[in-house]
């Protein structure tokens, strides 16, 4: 694959990266195993993953919010996906040759942050990460107090380079000016949600992204999955294992009559260009220039094929009306 620089880090990355949060939650270890092997082979060499991505956080999740003490994971295992990970890159021996990307979640102290990353080194089996990102933004964490703890990371070398997840425009550009003003490394990447029912970074973040020149790892482009048309307005009817039974909150963000009609429309263009609506779904996303790497949150070997398909697609002149018709639906 053709690889890009992410924003002004040097780090050189390729179009499709490796969602990695469903490792040992939808996902058993030898499957995840499976998947890096799969990934790696065909030139995906970039692997996102985060703290909080854990089989034990996601059941604490149900039992905490929605009052259900149940077992849908794959393993009870916290921190399953770094661990995971990290277990794999020590029995393939190719941690030079991977993209690793992790997150911290809350609490964006200096003191808190530099214990977080050395736990997410531990348990990713390697002295340090290529790209280390706050999940979220935090209100409770001063801009000052963020923007140095992450240029103290970058400074210690445990991160080649940082910045921030889910933040929006204002939080983002916050975060920049603090760091021009205090002197002080800035963030190179952010990582947002993006597919064809969440596109509120069209508005502002990603313009600013383009003017800062900053690195854009997008997540989700096919929603969770949402967008495979296989879940109805009935929440009680969610497919077993699949990702909004294992994290039903994904339908707090997807659920709406818009949305549902929005699928509809996407499988019946793809129907109609004789294209699968999944691929047709991944190439919109693909064919943003400001997208730098899109993470594929994958399954099954099948869904990295159909990235590796609809990567080909977006790439291709002939396709572009359709897309665009795609994305002004």
């Amino acid at each position: 694959m053709n690889a890009k620089e992410l924003g002004r880090s040097g780090i050189l990355v390729p179009p499709l990266g490796l969602g990695c949060a469903n490792f040992g939650r939808e996902v058993d270890e030898d499957t995840s195993f499976a998947l890096m092997d799969y990934a790696f082979e065909r030139g995906i060499n970039l692997f996102d993953t985060a703290e909080a991505y854990g089989a034990g956080q996601a059941r604490d999740y149900r039992k905490k919010y929605l009052g259900v003490d149940d077992v849908r994971e794959t393993s009870s295992e916290y921190h399953s996906s770094e661990k995971i990970i990290g277990r794999w890159l020590r029995s393939r021996n190719v941690r030079d040759r991977i993209v690793l990307v992790t997150k911290v979640t809350t609490n964006f102290a200096r003191s808190h942050v530099r214990e977080a990353l050395e736990a997410s080194l531990e348990r990713l089996q390697t002295d340090h990460v290529d790209v280390y990102l706050f999940h979220q933004f935090d209100a409770n964490t001063p801009a000052e107090e963020s923007v140095a703890a992450m240029d103290e990371a970058v400074g210690s070398a445990r991160a080649r380079a940082g910045g921030c997840s889910n933040y929006n425009a204002a939080q983002l550009r916050d975060a920049l000016e603090t760091s021009r003003r205090l002197g002080v490394r800035r963030f190179e990447v952010t990582e947002p949600i993006y597919n064809l029912v969440a596109r509120e970074i069209e508005q502002d973040l990603l313009p600013l992204c383009r003017s800062e020149n900053l690195g854009v790892l997008s997540y989700s482009p096919l929603a969770a999955g949402f967008l495979s048309g296989k879940y109805q307005p009935d929440r009680s009817r969610f497919p077993k294992g699949s990702r909004f039974d294992v994290i039903p909150g994904h339908a707090d963000v997807y659920f709406n009559e818009q949305n549902f009609q929005t699928v509809a429309r996407v499988h019946e263009t793809a129907s109609r260009l004789g294209v699968p609506p999944l691929r047709l779904a991944m190439a919109w996303v693909l064919r943003r220039p400001e997208i730098t790497t899109v993470l594929v949150g994958a399954r099954n070997t099948a869904q990295l094929d159909n990235a590796v398909e609809a990567m080909k697609l977006s790439s291709d002149p002939a396709w572009q009306p359709a897309l665009e018709s795609v994305a002004a639906s």
